[in-house]
């Protein structure tokens, strides 16, 4: 076994590999992952990752759950983007369902689910040039997010853990001045990713530190089963919104950054590209929404008005059943994917037909980059760790299922 670590290290009688745990407690490593490092001077020979635990327990806590239970647990997966997380699930029990849920809740979820694409990729931009020194970038990047969560506050009530997608539909409409107060973050944000710009992309040290390190090929990524940025910025233009449309994607025009190298810069690159296309992608749906139901009618899924439910037995008891008993899905499984912050979001779910799901797995995007994250790592210096693992974007909390 020790001789496997040490094979292809240039040893001679004043050196030796060096065994460096790095983590969970570097801040770097974001609080449960732990690399353990086999170090030639400053070189990374070999890398073992361990994930951690943040004992979250989606998956189980879902199985003890009511079908609408689940909405709070699906925010903490990616909690900095749950509303596509709300929305990925939405869509995988209204699949088993066998209903369709009205054209303005589509639009609707095409419109908070770009919303939180914004905080997400933002989120990542900032950390990582934080991460490298550049403390403005970060302020003005957590300066953007900060106007989006505003944004999303004003629609669902909460900035973070929001759960306001429901089976059928969404907690509530758009507020009526939605795209004029979007107007005046849309116009802030475009002044903030320019600036952004700016400060990074032609900056000597940011470009030293992100180019050429955290290298992987198309075909590693593919074979390690990456999606999203981290597959595109290989130059593999898979992403789920225009390969298998779903809600709106369909009826908006919007391009799909790649990249060339499948490096940190082009991974950071994506990134600004997907904000700007999610701005486009939002102004689209806010010039086409037509106004009209956000829930479907069938009572066997949505709640009734409170209104009817304080004046007619019927509501009382439809209200009732589905609080207490939870929606009655019917049997058989599901697997639903959309496009999440970091890539393929998946939810495999199963029903016996009760009100509790049966079986649910999360195909966690963040958790296949860390099966192949040793293959970006391996080969560059241990500085190049920090940069590579930030543009990775793990997120803890989908990891740790």
């Amino acid at each position: 076994m020790a001789e496997d670590i040490f094979q292809g290290i240039d040893q001679d009688i004043h050196s030796e590999p060096m065994i460096l745990q790095m983590g969970p407690s570097h801040p770097a490593t974001h609080g449960t992952v732990r690399f353990t490092l086999t170090l030639d001077g400053e070189s990374v020979v070999k890398c073992d990752t361990e994930v951690g635990y943040l004992h979250r327990g989606f998956e189980k806590e879902s199985e003890n759950s009511t079908w609408t239970q689940v909405f709070p647990y699906t925010d903490r997966l990616n909690y900095v983007s749950p509303l596509l997380n709300n929305f990925g699930y939405a869509l995988a029990v209204e699949k088993l369902l066998g209903i369709e849920v009205p054209e303005r809740c589509d639009y609707i979820r095409t419109i908070m689910g770009e919303v939180s694409r914004l905080s997400d990729h933002l989120t990542c931009v900032g950390a990582g040039g934080l991460e490298l020194g550049a403390m403005t970038a970060f302020l003005y990047a957590i300066e953007g997010r900060e106007l989006v969560w505003d944004l999303i506050e004003q629609v669902t009530g909460a900035r973070l853990t929001v759960s306001y997608g429901r089976v059928g539909g969404v907690k509530d409409d758009l507020t009526p001045d939605f795209a004029e107060n979007w107007a005046v973050v849309k116009k802030r944000l475009l002044e903030i990713h320019a600036t952004t710009h700016k400060l990074l992309t032609r900056n000597r040290i940011f470009l030293d530190r992100m180019e050429g390190t955290g290298v992987i090929t198309p075909e590693a990524a593919l074979s390690y089963g990456y999606t999203g940025v981290c597959l595109r910025s290989t130059g593999v233009a898979y992403d789920v919104r225009k390969d298998h449309p779903y809600f709106c994607y369909d009826k908006v025009d919007f391009d799909v950054p790649v990249g060339a190298h499948g490096d940190n810069f082009d991974r950071y690159l994506c990134r600004m590209d997907e904000i700007l296309q999610s701005i486009r992608i939002i102004d689209q749906c806010l010039a086409q929404i037509q106004p009209g139901p956000v829930n479907s009618d069938d009572p066997r899924v949505v709640l009734p008005e409170k209104v009817k439910v304080y004046n007619t037995i019927e509501s009382m008891i439809q209200h009732f059943k589905i609080i207490f008993e939870g929606i009655q899905v019917p049997p058989g499984e599901v697997y639903s994917y959309t496009e999440g912050g970091n890539g393929e979001l998946g939810y495999y779910i199963v029903s016996n037909g009760t009100g509790k799901p049966w079986k649910i797995h999360v195909r966690a995007p963040s958790f296949i980059m860390m099966g192949g994250i040793h293959k970006l790592f391996e080969g560059s210096l241990l500085a190049d760790i920090i940069p590579t693992f930030d543009t990775i974007n793990m997120i803890g909390g989908e990891c740790d299922r």
